[in-house]
């Protein structure tokens, strides 16, 4: 245990009274000289006690944290829906030419043969001449009977605008055939008519010049 600064001080002036006392006797000392030696004792002693209880201290010791463990998230997963494929209509296929290729018929169609007059052909203005087409069933099922065969485009060259179709069962064959007449004005005049459906499109496409 450390001694306090009291004892320490005592036991030093204790010392130093010795120390006087068997010395031979010399000239008197001066009394400042004697505290001067004492302040120096004290000093001394204080700073020694000071070294002592710095020692005495633990050093302080830093302690290393632990490394610290950065968790990584699983990777995500891509899930796809799944593709559901479309159910396509079925068709009928029939052979086609001599190619070796298919041809696929629709089941209401039709198409004009044998149209007269021919296309581009020439009139005078105000002649009169016969308009002939002949219809054929394309399809692959029948035409029903009462469907209209009228006009639909262009200018019209006849006094007839609708003509009713019997029924046609597919490859069967209609002829129709009307007046009809140049108009005065020169120049390229088309009519069209259509079947009733949209199923064909017979037309008379002529010129006029004087």
């Amino acid at each position: 245990m450390n001694r306090s600064p009291k004892r320490i001080l005592l036991a030093t002036l204790a010392v130093v009274l010795l120390f006087a006392a068997c010395t031979p006797v010399e000239p008197t000392q001066d009394p400042r000289d004697i505290e001067d030696q004492i302040a120096t004792a004290v000093a001394l002693t204080v700073a020694a006690q000071n070294t002592q209880t710095a020692a005495a201290i633990p050093a302080a010791t830093n302690t290393t944290l632990p490394t610290q463990t950065e968790s990584v998230p699983p990777t995500p997963t891509l899930v796809l829906p799944t593709a559901t494929p479309l159910a396509l209509p079925t068709v009928t296929p029939v052979p086609g030419g001599g190619s070796g290729g298919v041809t696929i018929r629709p089941e209401y169609a039709c198409d004009i043969i044998r149209r007269r007059p021919f296309d581009n052909e020439i009139f005078r203005p105000n002649d009169t001449f016969e308009i002939k087409w002949t219809i054929i069933n394309t399809g692959t099922k029948t035409m029903r009977g009462g469907l209209d065969l009228k006009f639909h485009d262009g200018e019209l060259l006849t006094n007839i605008s609708r003509v009713e179709l019997p029924e046609m069962k597919p490859g069967d064959q209609y002829a129709v055939a009307f007046d009809g007449f140049a108009p005065k004005k020169e120049g390229h005049h088309v009519m069209v008519f259509i079947v009733e459906g949209g199923l064909c499109y017979p037309y008379t496409a002529i010129k006029v010049e004087k």
